[in-house]
């Protein structure tokens, strides 16, 4: 385990400076400032460097992740390069904070895990969905006990696409490593080990419905833990309003979350408290009509991993784990 650091002023080098690098420099933590801004297109390094007040933008990232002047490195390019990048960073002794999912495989987080093994640097996975307000609390009532037992999760995920959407990146299995199960559904498969543990795919499918292109546009799953939990999810590209649903049902109660701000709507999260007698439930209801803050939540935890040397949660076991179940679908699918 990493020593702790006391007096942390984390330097950052950010990699890939799209609309996800974007939104990590536009939440970080007050204790972290950008050295190098670097993209395959210059122009949006120098945007992002202006903004984060970066000495550097450059398109070399392997320079960028070197630099003597960064403590750290947030990956956020497409998918092939995520593991690739995070690799040669926890190679040069820097802490990595990878986009979700990782990888497009989960074999290729292996030389991560050996490189931070070996120089002893944290990796942390951004499945950011953990950090929102809504998960947070649920996971706060969940973990006093009075779901009791859980039973199954039911959840739905998913938005519409745009014009030109089967030409970009995501629709090109050699960089985005499969469709939207891989895009929004394994934030479905994350969120739903964070509450049950691990999964194994019991059925699913994964069609093209829609768009014209070699990878999913719907991703269905039925998941089952060791001890006959369920979990159904359905992530989709053809949902035409942008919808989230996520359903955890206990032995003695049941938490619903809907919404995640912006086009998803308004976040919320029904406590639903069977009553002894049973009948209509206790409901308890939260709203956070607030900006979205989990992004700026998760870059402090990754923050004080650092400062306290502590293992990331969810790091490289849990992104490995989620690309396991999302390998296993697209065998089933291609079978």
């Amino acid at each position: 385990m990493a020593e702790p650091r006391r007096d942390l002023q984390l330097r950052l080098a950010i990699v890939g400076c799209g609309l996800i690098g974007q939104k990590r420099a536009a939440n970080l933590a007050s204790r972290a400032s950008v050295t190098v801004c670097c993209d395959v297109n210059i122009q949006r390094a120098e945007a992002l460097s202006k903004i984060t007040g970066a000495a550097i933008a450059t398109t070399d990232w392997r320079s960028a992740v070197s630099r003597t002047d960064v403590d750290a490195v947030i990956v956020c390019t497409t998918h092939n390069m995520l593991a690739p990048i995070g690799q040669a960073a926890a190679d040069c002794g820097k802490h990595v904070l990878i986009e979700k999912p990782g990888a497009c495989r989960a074999a290729e987080l292996d030389p991560v895990t050996e490189a931070a093994t070996r120089t002893g640097v944290l990796v942390r996975v951004g499945f950011n969905h953990r950090y929102h307000q809504s998960f947070r609390k649920a996971r706060e009532i969940y973990e006093s006990g009075v779901l009791s037992d859980l039973l199954f999760i039911r959840a739905r995920y998913g938005h519409g696409g745009r014009r030109g959407y089967e030409q970009e990146w995501r629709a090109v299995p050699e960089i985005s490593g499969g469709g939207e199960g891989i895009d929004q559904g394994i934030h479905l498969v994350d969120l739903t080990r964070w509450f049950l543990g691990d999964l194994k795919l019991v059925a699913g499918r994964a069609p093209t419905y829609f768009w014209n292109m070699p990878v999913e546009d719907n991703a269905f799953f039925l998941l089952e833990t060791e001890s006959r939990q369920v979990a159904f999810l359905h992530a989709s590209w053809t949902e035409w309003k942008n919808l989230f649903s996520f359903e955890i049902c206990g032995r003695t109660g049941k938490l619903e979350i809907s919404g995640l701000g912006g086009s998803y709507g308004i976040e919320r999260l029904a406590h639903y408290q069977m009553s002894p007698e049973m009948g209509p439930p206790e409901t308890i209801t939260y709203e956070y009509p607030m900006a979205d803050n989990s992004w700026a939540v998760e870059i402090a935890e990754f923050v004080e991993d650092i400062r306290l040397g502590r293992q990331p949660r969810p790091g490289i076991a849990d992104a490995q784990a989620a690309l396991q179940v999302i390998e296993q679908l697209y065998t089933k699918a291609r079978a």
